[in-house]
């Protein structure tokens, strides 16, 4: 269900069609940007592994569905971010991957 959930926003996000700008802004390691990825992940990670904890799903199960919908939001909003500015950042999935981490 919450995985569905997540592949749904992932299609909507991909079928906005905002123009790009002329150039790609600058994407640095570190920022303001960097830290809101780190800790959206870390929520989304804790959020949906609890939901799947509650529902009774077996730890290992509940572990790999909650790094699946993280994966899942973290490539949507970058497949987002590729529409409306150009950029599709692997250091912004750099992020995400250790705030997932550490809430894991």
């Amino acid at each position: 269900m919450i995985a569905a959930s997540a592949l749904a926003l992932a299609l909507l996000v991909a079928q906005e069609k905002p123009a790009a700008p002329a150039s790609p802004p600058r994407d640095s390691w570190f920022g303001a940007d960097k830290l809101k990825h780190f800790f959206v992940a870390a929520f989304t990670q804790s959020v949906t592994f609890s939901a799947l904890q509650a529902a009774r799903v077996r730890h290992e199960q509940a572990l790999a569905g909650a790094w699946a919908v993280t994966a899942t939001v973290s490539v949507a909003k970058e497949l987002y971010d590729k529409r409306t500015t150009g950029l599709f950042s692997v250091r912004d999935h750099v992020w995400d991957a250790a705030g997932a981490g550490v809430a894991t």
